[in-house]
């Protein structure tokens, strides 16, 4: 037998309309009694009638969530908070994948808006300052929410990682590692890179160190990216001897390069990575790199989009930077 919105009510003790509003996500709901109907919910595994709720609330109940990729663990977490949060209120999240191409990021959100989602989170590849596509969702009404990349020029709800911090943070790591030629595997032309390769900048500067443009290199985020890169770097004069990567896979694939051309890491070479990916602590060499708060990302995220979804006018945009954090294991450890 179907499980009704006043079953739910009946076992708890209280009006239907509390749960409705529970469901809707209202804010006039204190967060005790929120907690008690979202645990039945999942209790008695509550299936709302979409197709009915569709009609009067006039929403699809779906979301979009358009990424560059899924290559990484760091997109993966985000998904799964933003799913949590989300399905109890009966929500699905329709995943679009823009594989680091601007003209297919906008095929994919043009698709969602033609599927009339209610909203979309995005991780965009555009350059920082190309707004087009947000001035078009923002004309159209569609609810939008950014995460890990953001853009000058126009104001959006985001949610990331102070990028330039984490530029700093890695760099002065390596530096209280003992390494005094440092070079930086850089990712592409999006906010995130080019706020990582300031912090770098900022972090040489500050301790006096040569900021060598020769040990700046790569422009992508996967690992063949950063194993052809790294063995290109192995050759200079003085070669690196720690490196900063844009992401974990770049950083994985410098540590293969490493490796293979006899040296070891740390001790010759120290290399810290980016993302924190789950089994980056099992590589042939656990690896440092840094924690971006993935699933807090994709759940403050999902509350910010929820909100504007239910919206009645408007909202000023919110930015939400997330304060990273340094994992340190082998890949580092030189002194």
């Amino acid at each position: 037998m179907q499980v009704r919105m006043k079953d739910i009510a009946d076992q708890l003790g209280v009006s239907v309309v509390t749960v409705s509003k529970v469901l809707r996500n209202h804010t006039d709901i204190g967060p005790a009694t929120r907690r008690r109907v979202l645990r039945k919910v999942k209790e008695l595994n509550y299936q709302p009638n979409l197709a009915a709720r569709s009609l009067v609330t006039r929403r699809s109940y779906t979301i979009g969530m358009v990424l560059p990729h899924l290559r990484h663990t760091y997109y993966q977490e985000a998904y799964h908070s933003i799913a949590e949060k989300t399905a109890p209120l009966g929500y699905t999240v329709l995943i679009s994948i823009s594989d680091e191409d601007p003209a297919a990021e906008e095929k994919e959100v043009r698709q969602m808006v033609s599927r009339q989602v209610d909203g979309i989170i995005l991780a965009s590849v555009r350059a920082p300052g190309d707004v087009t596509l947000l001035r078009e969702l923002k004309e159209r009404k569609v609810p939008c929410v950014l995460i890990d990349r953001k853009f000058r020029g126009m104001d959006s709800h985001f949610v990331g990682t102070d990028d330039r911090a984490m530029g700093l943070m890695a760099t002065e790591h390596l530096i209280e590692k003992g390494c005094t030629r440092i070079a930086h595997l850089r990712g592409p032309d999006v906010s995130t890179a080019l706020l990582r390769l300031k912090g770098y900048q900022d972090a040489l500067r500050r301790h006096g160190l040569p900021a060598d443009n020769d040990y700046v290199a790569g422009g992508r985020g996967d690992d063949q990216t950063g194993y052809e890169t790294m063995r290109k770097l192995l050759k200079l004069q003085p070669r690196p001897d720690g490196v900063f990567c844009y992401s974990d896979p770049v950083a994985a694939g410098a540590m293969k390069a490493v490796l293979e051309a006899g040296l070891d890491v740390p001790s010759d070479v120290a290399i810290l990575g980016c993302g924190n990916m789950h089994y980056s602590d099992l590589f042939r060499v656990p690896l440092s790199t840094i924690d971006q708060r993935s699933s807090e990302m994709g759940a403050k995220a999902a509350e910010i989009l929820l909100s504007l979804i239910d919206a009645k006018r408007p909202r000023r945009p919110r930015t939400i930077l997330l304060s990273p954090a340094i994992v340190s294991r082998q890949s580092t450890a030189r002194l």
